[in-house]
């Protein structure tokens, strides 16, 4: 079925989180292990804007209905930080403008080489590159799903799981969208197909890394994906990709996790 991308446009509409008993969080305080791993998901969502700007120097900006997608995506991305600093800054958690721009500066001259690095070499793969960003775009998109699904599965907190919930909403129509692209623009094209593979296979990270250190990246990792079932949210990641035209046999997600030592069982 077709993405219907002005239809997302028009219904598009900032997360609802103010209905929530928030004070529910005051009588009954999330664990520090939750709030590790919403601190991390917070910042990520904060960080989207990077992405949406190196987005704009590779031909994806060329194509209308991508374009369209990535300027809402990022806006209900911000929304999702938004509402999750709230619930962190009702555990003593503050996270401001300034934090998040440091955190920025951290990252240092790769983030700030990445759009350099990615113009040119989007640009001499050219339109080819689109079905890379996309099919990248579905994968952080179907791992960030499965993280706030697990998430709440594992914090039984009425509140946090409606929140959650929306969320996973909103995350279910980027993945939609993404899919759908990666999928036509895979079809039949063994040029893109293989070019999808090699970028995959070499540069993809899970989401976040690159943006928090690596000690709350395997943290992150391995408390939402141990166990037989963090195993089996992993491996229906992987299924997804391999569904892809030419990306059967991918084990990105799985591979990642075992590199990082984390018990299947």
């Amino acid at each position: 079925m077709a993405f219907d991308i002005d239809r997302y446009a028009r219904e598009s509409q900032a997360l609802r989180w103010e209905d929530l008993d928030l004070d529910a969080f005051r009588r009954d305080p999330l664990p520090p292990e939750t709030l590790r791993v919403l601190r991390y998901m917070c910042d990520v969502e904060f960080h989207t804007v990077c992405y949406l700007r190196d987005m704009l120097v590779t031909p994806s900006r060329r194509d209308g209905e991508v374009s369209t997608f990535m300027t809402i995506w990022n806006r209900e991305e911000f929304w999702h930080g938004e509402a999750l600093s709230r619930v962190l800054a009702l555990h003593g958690i503050t996270i401001e403008f300034d934090e998040v721009k440091a955190r920025r500066i951290k990252v240092g001259w790769r983030d700030r080489l990445a759009p350099v690095r990615q113009s040119v070499l989007s640009n001499i793969v050219g339109k080819d590159f689109i079905a890379v960003h996309m099919t990248w775009g579905a994968l952080n998109e179907w791992s960030t799903a499965a993280g706030y699904k697990r998430l709440a599965a594992l914090t039984p907190h009425p509140v946090l799981e409606t929140l959650l919930r929306r969320i996973a909403a909103q995350e279910s129509k980027h993945i939609a969208f993404y899919t759908t692209q990666a999928r036509a623009r895979l079809e039949g094209n063994l040029k893109a197909q293989r070019l999808v593979r090699l970028a995959l296979r070499t540069a993809w990270e899970p989401v976040g890394s690159g943006i928090s250190r690596e000690e709350d990246v395997n943290f992150v990792l391995s408390h939402l994906f141990s166990g037989p079932d963090g195993r089996k949210e992993v491996e229906a990641i992987d299924r997804h990709l391999s569904r892809l035209p030419g990306l059967d046999g991918l084990r990105l997600v799985s591979d990642a996790v075992d590199a990082r030592g984390m018990v299947a069982a």
